[in-house]
């Protein structure tokens, strides 16, 4: 009986091994995901937009290091906690009669040590509550003193607000892009780093980009990956397309068309230009085998719609690149 248990266990952990080691190679090797740099926002999520408004899945791989200070940058600070009731003075009053109680009913006679504690616990609510008013009523005429002082700045601030907010919301208006809808803002500045403002030019570039990355990946065009991406994204694409070829299959990606788009931020770090756009995009995409051409996955007669997030980049002012590709 212990030889076949010792048997049984060994076989189901190998089993287990064998369907883990399975499932780790199919995630690393299927086409998607995401991956890619962002700068010092790579494991931040990008803002939603309306073209993306559900929350992005975050970077899986990055040559960026993780330090956890995007990550700490994003959360929000958790002001100080009030101590609850129980847990200050009047807690400490509470737990002194509650014994106090107890030790009555337990050397009391009878009903009179119930009695007797029962007594302990109503002064002990009634005190606690008159403490609880009293403090209430001290931070509510503490927190109105103020106000009168600061109504007149605080209106200021606030119009002032608005009407930046009104001039972004203009300044987004001017594009005019078929399928992208401006620009959207929403996530904190990442530390060392600037908001800009795109121009008609950036946006005809990220559109261009996006027919242009996906055409030369379906040919298997390295030399206009290596012209359109940056180099980190080409060690991603080129790992795809080698891992294809490996298995006898072709990706062919054609037709490509833009049917929204929105960018969700847009940011300087140092001497390079970052921008997060959403896409959503149809296009033919087929899986085929190299030898027979026929079809393994994919529709070659329908286009199919994808969302994703797409980072790029330019440095010193040159040409855009795409540096990350986030599945929305």
């Amino acid at each position: 009986m212990t030889s076949r248990t010792s048997r049984f266990a060994a076989l189901f952990a190998g089993l287990f091994l064998a369907f883990s080691m399975v499932a780790i190679d199919h995630a690393e090797a299927r086409r998607g995901g995401s991956f890619g740099s962002r700068g010092m926002r790579t494991f931040q999520s990008a803002p939603p937009t309306r073209t993306a408004p559900a929350p992005t899945a975050p970077v899986e791989r990055s040559m960026t290091p993780n330090t956890g200070a995007n990550n700490a940058a994003q959360q929000p600070q958790a002001g100080p906690q009030r101590p609850g009731f129980m847990s200050g003075f009047g807690g400490t009053m509470m737990r002194g009669l509650l014994l106090g109680g107890l030790i009555g009913l337990l050397v009391g006679q009878g009903f009179g040590g119930l009695a007797g504690m029962f007594g302990f616990l109503l002064q002990a609510l009634l005190i606690g509550g008159t403490i609880m008013l009293a403090i209430r009523f001290f931070r509510s005429q503490s927190a109105r003193g103020p106000a009168p002082a600061l109504a007149g700045v605080g209106n200021a601030q606030a119009s002032r607000f608005e009407n930046r907010a009104t001039a972004g919301q203009q300044t987004a208006g001017s594009f005019t892009i078929p399928g992208f809808g401006g620009v959207s803002g929403g996530s904190s500045p990442a530390i060392g780093s600037d908001e800009i403002t795109l121009a008609q030019t950036d946006l005809d570039a990220f559109q261009q980009l996006l027919t242009d990355v996906q055409e030369a990946f379906g040919r298997e065009d390295h030399a206009a990956l290596r012209r359109a991406v940056t180099p980190e994204m080409v060690s991603y694409l080129s790992e795809e397309l080698a891992d294809n070829a490996q298995k006898g299959l072709r990706n062919e990606v054609t037709d490509v068309t833009l049917l929204q788009a929105d960018v969700a931020e847009s940011w300087r770090e140092d001497d390079r230009d970052y921008a997060t756009a959403a896409l959503r995009y149809e296009s033919r995409d087929v899986t085929r085998e190299r030898a027979s051409g026929k079809v393994v996955a994919g529709d070659d007669d329908h286009p199919t719609e994808t969302t994703e997030l797409w980072t790029f980049v330019r440095e010193n002012g040159s040409n855009w690149k795409l540096s990350a590709i986030q599945q929305a």
